[in-house]
This record gives structure tokens, sequence and C-alpha cells, in this order.
């Protein structure tokens, strides 16, 4: 029986939103630094699909647990879909020194050729070996100039028309439910569903 969900994420941010975006599943969500797991997957994948599915294959090897993960990215049309899968290691440092890079290859490209979007894949493994995946996407701009203080990652640039503004600040219920990630488990919340009815 699936009593658990392992998580496999100790990023401060993520486990904040999948803690609110899985709320609705009838087990509890756990995270490897909850169980006393450190859980270090190298994202050398080619996709979002591989770096996604190494960790929770991982998760899964050493918890026995029934294990999700994602991978995500930022994908910039004027940079020719870069940083894409490398977005987490786009340049040594901090979030911030990300986004200063990032405008720095930006610069002088005017605001109707900034157009971006934020890609999560989202994949489950099960201990019996089977996988999962599903993906989520959220259109949006790259600002010139950082804005608000929520969220993580690249969000104090991603700028979203519909709002006004940028993902960073927006307040978190509603980034949970239009962002990347809030649509990629939206996609995996019914086999989610179907896996933990089958096996209760």
């Amino acid at each position: 029986m699936f009593q658990e969900l392992l998580v496999v994420t100790d990023n401060p941010g993520k486990k904040r939103e999948y803690q609110a975006l899985l709320a609705s599943l009838p087990v509890p969500i756990r995270f490897p630094s909850d169980l006393g797991y450190r859980i270090d997957v190298r994202e050398d994948g080619a996709t979002y699909t591989e770096n996604a599915t190494h960790k929770a294959r991982a998760g899964v090897q050493v918890s026995g647990l029934l294990s999700l993960a994602d991978d995500s990215g930022l994908e910039v049309d004027a940079l020719g879909g870069a940083p894409g899968v490398r977005s987490a290691r786009y340049t040594p440092g901090t979030d911030a020194d990300r986004i200063a890079a990032l405008l720095v290859h930006l610069d002088g490209v005017p605001w109707e050729r900034r157009t971006a979007r934020f890609r999560c894949v989202i994949a489950i493994a099960t201990p019996e070996g089977d996988l999962y995946t599903a993906e989520g996407t959220c259109e949006g701009f790259i600002a010139t100039t950082p804005a608000g203080t929520g969220g993580f990652g690249y969000d104090p640039v991603f700028y979203l028309p519909e709002f006004g503004c940028t993902m960073a600040q927006l307040p978190p219920e509603v980034k949970n439910r239009i962002s990347h990630r809030a649509r990629a488990v939206q996609a995996a919340l019914p086999i989610l569903q179907q896996l933990l009815k089958r096996r209760r």
C-alpha cells in the first residue's frame, strides 16, 4: 500500500509549492530530508524528462516509496530556447547571479522579442518499476529589471502580461494556480489518484 508520497527535492521554494499543490492527496507528502535521506542526482540529461526520471527513480531506490520528481527550466525564444534544461546551472552562483547573466544576454533585445516560457516535467516512479510523466508550461516575457520578492529562480524577471506583474509579485495562491509547476501537477494528479486508489 502506498502510505506516503516522496517528492524528491529539498529546494525550500519547491517544497512549499508541492505541499500546497499536492494537499488534496490522501497520503502524507514527504521530502528526502524528512526521512533522513540525501538524494543527489546529477542533472546531466539532455531533456527535462530524463532529469526528472533519474530523480524519481533514485527516490524509489533509496526509499522504496512512490516517488515524484520534476525538472523545469526557462526557455527564452531570443536565445534559441536557452537556458532551458541548464537553467539551474546557467552561470555559477545564486539565483540573482543567473538573472543578471540572463539580462546581460538580452541587453538591447526589444520587448516583443523577449517572449519566454517556463516548462516543468514531472516524473512519477513506482516501486514496481512503472514510470509516468506529465508536463506544464507558462508563457510570458523577460522583464528588463527584476521585480518582486516572492517565488524563486527566475520568477523576478518572468513577466505575465495578463497579471501586469512578474511571477515573483504574484500571491502564492495565484502562482500555484497558473505556474508551469502547478499545471504539471494538475496533469499529474489523475495519475497519482489512480495509483493511490489501486493500492489502497
